[in-house]
C-alpha cells in the first residue's frame, strides 16, 4: 500500500501533532485536512488494544491476503459446520452407550446457555486483547472438547465435555463473526455474514453420512478424534495472517508496545476493572440462572412450584437488576455504553431477535417428532424436512444480501420479510393437521426459512449500523443473548403446551387406557410401534394435531410486536456509513 514506506511518520504527527504556522491560516487548514486523511491511515486513538490490532492489520494487509483471510474463514466455518452435523447424529449414540442417566437430559440445555452467554465475555476479551487472541483461545476449548468427547466413557466426562464442545466452536463463529465485521464495509457486511453460512447447505446433506461411515467402520469415538487434528490445523492460516500483519505494523509505526510500567498488582486490578469483572458476573450468572429453569422445570416433580426452580428464577433476576444498577452508576469500565442501550435500533434488533426465537422454538420443539408420527417419515426425510429452514435460510440470505448492497438500505426489507414469516408460521396453523398433505408443511418451511434467515441478517445489521466500530462485539454478543433468551422461553412455552394438550388428547381418543397413553406421550419409538391405521396410531396422530393447532397459533402471535420492533430502527443508508479503516472487503 502507498504509505507503508512512512508509516512512522503518520503515527508520529497523529500522536504529536504537526508543527502549526499560527501567522499563515490558509496553511493552518491545510494541515488540518491533511491531519484528517493521516487518521484515515492510523489505527484510531480512543479504542482498546484489541480494536487497534485489527484496524492495523486492515491498513497494512494487501488485497491478495484479505482474499485469503476470507478463504480460510470459509474453510472455518465449512469443518465447523460439518463437525455440528456430525456431532448432532453422533450424539444418540454416544448417550446410548452410558447408563442413562438424568444428567444426559440436561447436558443439551446447559452447554446450550453456557455457550450463548459466554460470547459477552469474549467480546470485552476480543475488544480488550485482540481477535486473534480470542480466535485462539476458542479453538483450545473447541478442540479440548472434542479429546474430551473422542476419549469420554461415562455421562460426567460427556456432560463437562459437551460444554467446551459447545463453548469453543460458537466462540469461535462469534470471534469470526466480529472480524468479518472488522474486515468489511457496512454495505457488504450482509454479503460477507451471509457468505459465511453459505457451507451449511452442503455440510447439512454430508454431515449424517458422514457420521454414519464412521459409526461402521471406525465408531463413534474417532468422530471426534478427526477433528481434534483437523480443527487446529485449519484455523492456523487465518492466525498467521492476522500474526504477521500485526508485526508489520509495528515495523511501519501503526502499532507500539509500551511497557505499561505497572506492577503486578497494579496489572492485576488493572484488567480486573477493563474486564468489567463484577458485571460481567452478574450478568452471565444472572442469565444462567433466570434461563435454566424454562427448561429444567420440566424435570422437576413439582414443576415451576420446585424450590430450586423458584431460587434460580429469583436470584437470576436479582442479578440482572444489580447488574444494571452497577453499569449505570458504579462500573469504572461499562461493559455496554448505556447510550447505546438506549438507541431504538438496538432495543429493536434485540427485541426482534428474542420474539423470533420464542416463535422459532415454540413450533419447532417437537416437529422432528410430529413428522415421523403423523407423516410416517423416515430418519432420514425426516432430517431433509426439518433441515429446509437451515438450507433455504442460508441460500437465501445471500440473495437478501445482494439486494441490501444494492438498494443501501434494509429496513423495508426486513419489514416484508417479517410479513413472509408471519405468512408462513400462520398457514402452518391450518396446514400442520394430519388432514393436510406433507408438501403443504414443506411449502410453510419454505416461506419460514426465507423469512427467519432474512430478519436474522437484518437484526444484526441494524445493531452494527448504529454503533461505532469499537462497539460492535459487543453489539453482536446482545444480539446473542437475546436469541438464547428467546430460544429457552420459546422451548418453555412449547414444553407448556405439549405437556397439557398432547395427554389430554390421548386420553380423549384413547379413553380407560391410562398406562399405554403414558407410554406413548413420553416415547417417540413407542408411538412408532403401531403402524398407520392402528387405534394407536390414530390416538397419536390425533393427540398430535390439537397440539400442534395451539403451538402454531402461540407461534404466530409472537411475531405480531415485531412489527414495533422493526418499526423503530433508523433507516440506515449502509452505502453512506463508514465504520472501518483500510482495505476492506
Amino acid at each position: 500500500m502507498k504509505f507503508f514506506g512512512r508509516g512512522k511518520d503518520l503515527a508520529t504527527e497523529v500522536a504529536v501533532g504537526r508543527p502549526s504556522d499560527s501567522e499563515n491560516p490558509t496553511e493552518k487548514n491545510t494541515s488540518a485536512v491533511i491531519d484528517d486523511a493521516s487518521l484515515e491511515r492510523v489505527p484510531s486513538l480512543n479504542v482498546q488494544d484489541g480494536v487497534k490490532k485489527v484496524e492495523a492489520v486492515t491498513l497494512t494487509w494487501t488485497r491478495n491476503q484479505l482474499i485469503i483471510a476470507y478463504a480460510c474463514i470459509f474453510l472455518v466455518f465449512f469443518v465447523i459446520s460439518m463437525q455440528q452435523q456430525i456431532q448432532f447424529n453422533l450424539s444418540y449414540y454416544v448417550t446410548s452407550s452410558f447408563a442413562l442417566l438424568p444428567l444426559t437430559g440436561t447436558t443439551g440445555i446447559v452447554s446450550g446457555i453456557v455457550g450463548g452467554v459466554i460470547k459477552l465475555p469474549t467480546a470485552k476479551f476480543v475488544d480488550l486483547v485482540g481477535r486473534a487472541e480470542g480466535f485462539f483461545i476458542m479453538t483450545g476449548f473447541a478442540t479440548l472438547g472434542l479429546v474430551m468427547m473422542a476419549a469420554c466413557r461415562n455421562v460426567e466426562t460427556y456432560a463437562a465435555a459437551q460444554v467446551f464442545y459447545w463453548v469453543g466452536f460458537n466462540g469461535m463463529a462469534y470471534v469470526l463473526d466480529v472480524f468479518m465485521a472488522d474486515t468489511s464495509s457496512l454495505k457488504n457486511r450482509a454479503l460477507v455474514f451471509s457468505f459465511a453460512t453459505t457451507p451449511y447447505i452442503v455440510t447439512t446433506f454430508i454431515g449424517p453420512r458422514a457420521a454414519q461411515s464412521f459409526l461402521e467402520t471406525s465408531g463413534w469415538p474417532w468422530g471426534y478424534g478427526t477433528f481434534v487434528i483437523i480443527t487446529p490445523v485449519i484455523t492456523i492460516p487465518i492466525l498467521v495472517i492476522l500474526y504477521l500483519n500485526q508485526r508489520k505494523a509495528l515495523r511501519y509505526g501503526l502499532l507500539v508496545k509500551e511497557k505499561s510500567g505497572r506492577t503486578l498488582w497494579q496489572s492485576v486490578n488493572f484488567y480486573f476493572w477493563e474486564f468489567d469483572v463484577i458485571g460481567l458476573l452478574l450478568v452471565s450468572g444472572g442469565f444462567v440462572l433466570f434461563l435454566l429453569p424454562f427448561s429444567l422445570s420440566t424435570y422437576q416433580s413439582k414443576g415451576w412450584a420446585s424450590g430450586m426452580i423458584i431460587a434460580m428464577l429469583v436470584i437470576g433476576i436479582l442479578c440482572l437488576m444489580t447488574f444494571v444498577f452497577y453499569e449505570k452508576f458504579l462500573a469504572k469500565r461499562s461493559f455496554i455504553p448505556f447510550y447505546l442501550l438506549k438507541t431504538p435500533s438496538v432495543i429493536g434488533a434485540c427485541l426482534l431477535a428474542m420474539f423470533l426465537f420464542i416463535s422459532f422454538y415454540t413450533w419447532d420443539a417437537t416437529f422432528y417428532n410430529y413428522l415421523q408420527a403423523v407423516h410416517d417419515l423416515s430418519v432420514t426425510n425426516t432430517g431433509y424436512v426439518v433441515n429446509i429452514y437451515s438450507i433455504g435460510s442460508c441460500f437465501w440470505s445471500v440473495i437478501l444480501a445482494v439486494i441490501i448492497r444494492t438498494l443501501g438500505r434494509f429496513k423495508w426489507l426486513a419489514m416484508s420479510m417479517l410479513c413472509l414469516e408471519i405468512l408462513g408460521v400462520g398457514l402452518m396453523i391450518h396446514f400442520r393437521q394430519p388432514s393436510q398433505g406433507l408438501g403443504y408443511v414443506i411449502m410453510c418451511q419454505i416461506f419460514i426459512a426465507f423469512g427467519g434467515g432474512s430478519l436474522i441478517i437484518c437484526e444484526e445489521m441494524a445493531v452494527m449500523a448504529a454503533a461505532p466500530h469499537e462497539n460492535v462485539a459487543s453489539m453482536l454478543a446482545l444480539i446473542g443473548l437475546f436469541s438464547s433468551v428467546g430460544g429457552a422461553i420459546g422451548q418453555a412455552i412449547s414444553a407448556a403446551i405439549y405437556t397439557n394438550k398432547f395427554p389430554l388428547a390421548l386420553d380423549i381418543a384413547l379413553p380407560g387406557n391410562a398406562t399405554l397413553n403414558a407410554q406413548l406421550y413420553g416415547s417417540l419409538t413407542t408411538q412408532l410401534l403401531y403402524p398407520i391405521g392402528s387405534p394407536e396410531r390414530t390416538a397419536v396422530i390425533y393427540a398430535y394435531g390439537e397440539a400442534q393447532w395451539y403451538l402454531t397459533i402461540a407461534a404466530t402471535v409472537f411475531l405480531v410486536p415485531c412489527f414495533i420492533f422493526i418499526g423503530v430502527w433508523k433507516d440506515f443508508k449502509v452505502k453512506e456509513l463508514r465504520q472501518v479503516k483500510g482495505r476492506v472487503a
